[in-house]
């Protein structure tokens, strides 16, 4: 949008419409002490083609994602090919905004988009229903939680696997801390799994939280957590931050998740400096009323035509707050929209290829750092991505990025046992050339 100045007599004509008779007299109710009375030191104004060169110049001191190939990172956040197909339709009017509609009435186009997608999600996951999307992962993984003790509300233990996304665990610390509510960890094994074992010495708890593929890109025991779970009551929380991976793994649903949960940003919606997200939630139908967040439903008007509706959207803007299921009010809407197309787009077909292709791409790096001699320390198969023993300096590993070369993410931030190994990641967006280079260097 460019900048376009008032003159004088714009503002005088402002001035006289709403009876003030100067700017000074408009700001008046603005104590002096919150006034800046020095002016700002701004630099001289520019032309049009004199701004546009500095504004070339200060993009210029940030590489683009784009011209540096050469990064492995994931955790959480994935590069993926967005078919241009993709980013037209999103961004036809009838689509571009980033909220629900709050007269569904007149945007059914936009409440049959939702439904779509919500179908598309219970359908990838083997879930019965899903809502209108949150606000991210991480947030999606909260609400779950604190569903879960809305069902078992005289349980106040829930146990959260150490390999879910760090992150996630943070905001869900945040949410807990002021509650009477108590987190119990539960630790990794050594072919990179999370540990069966440390459940069975807790007692009272009313939900059971894995990721899968986990943080370490392992892919769970999932079968055994959902016989646990309901031998003992709990609620099983599956959370994921590649929803892609399902292309190719048997869904959580079918293991027996109550709750499916996680970030859709690799369905289509471009990682953008880390935004913006799409949190998933799915469930069972049993629990929908507990469920947060909106949910679009089909049903007919008073003469018998097909209509989409907002029901169950139980939000402290709808409600009396201390009975709303949840207090965030965002659903990201325009991504929830991306993913649906992007689902749509590539059919199951499409979807079992793509994730085979991450699959395959990811061994074959694994298998070349193996044979230059590098140690991968988990045996458990993984997904997409995988942690690495490079034992790297840490001039090296900034040597490397100067170079474009962004060798994986380091693991001892988060996991101080972990000293000297990366996590890293492939997707379709890697060719074999650039595959092949990254093993030559870090042989």
């Amino acid at each position: 949008m460019r900048y376009l100045p008032h003159t004088q007599q714009d503002i005088k004509e402002m001035l006289e419409v709403i009876g003030v008779g100067s700017l000074e007299e408009l700001f008046s109710s603005i104590p002096q002490a919150c006034r800046r009375n020095v002016p700002m030191q701004l630099p001289e104004p520019m032309t049009e083609w004199e701004l546009k060169e500095h504004m070339i110049a200060l993009a210029d001191q940030m590489p683009s994602y784009s011209l540096r190939k050469q990064i492995f990172l994931g955790a959480g956040s994935y590069d993926h090919y967005i078919p241009e197909a993709i980013r037209y339709l999103i961004q036809r009017s009838e689509f571009l905004t980033s909220y629900t509609p709050y007269q569904p009435e007149i945007s059914q186009g936009t409440l049959q988009a939702i439904y779509e997608y919500q179908t598309l999600m219970s359908r990838l996951f083997e879930m019965e229903v899903s809502n209108a999307s949150l606000y991210d992962g991480a947030t999606a993984l909260t609400e779950a939680v604190l569903m879960a003790f809305r069902v078992n509300k005289k349980k106040k233990r829930v146990a959260v696997s150490n390999l879910v996304h760090p992150h996630y665990r943070q905001v869900l610390d945040t949410y807990l801390r002021p509650t009477d509510l108590e987190v119990v960890e539960l630790h990794y094994g050594e072919n990179g799994r999370t540990l069966l074992d440390g459940l069975s010495e807790v007692d009272g708890l009313g939900a059971v939280v894995i990721q899968s593929p986990n943080f370490f890109g392992c892919i769970e025991d999932l079968q055994a957590f959902g016989q646990w779970c309901q031998n003992k009551d709990a609620l099983l929380v599956c959370s994921f931050t590649e929803p892609l991976a399902y292309g190719l793994l048997k869904a959580p649903g079918a293991y027996g998740a109550d709750v499916v949960c996680g970030e859709g940003q690799s369905l289509g919606v471009s990682q953008s400096y880390g935004g913006p997200a799409l949190g998933i939630f799915c469930t069972r139908l049993k629990y929908v009323r507990n469920m947060p967040g909106r949910l679009v439903g089909k049903t007919v008007d008073m003469d018998g035509k097909m209509g989409f509706v907002l029901t169950l959207a139980t939000r402290e803007q709808h409600i009396r707050r201390e009975k709303a299921t949840s207090n965030i009010c965002t659903n990201n809407n325009l991504c929830a929209i991306t993913a649906a197309v992007y689902l749509a787009s590539l059919g199951g077909s499409g979807l079992r290829g793509l994730a085979q292709l991450n699959h395959d791409k990811c061994e074959y790096l694994k298998s070349g750092l193996l044979d230059s001699g590098i140690k991968i320390p988990f045996s458990a198969p993984t997904f997409n991505e995988f942690v690495a023993k490079l034992d790297m300096p840490v001039g090296r590993y900034e040597e490397l990025i100067r170079r474009g070369i962004v060798p994986g993410l380091p693991l001892e931030r988060y996991y101080s046992e972990l000293k000297g190994y990366f996590l890293l990641c492939v997707t379709e967006t890697k060719s074999k050339e650039d595959i092949d280079r990254l093993i030559g260097e870090l042989a």
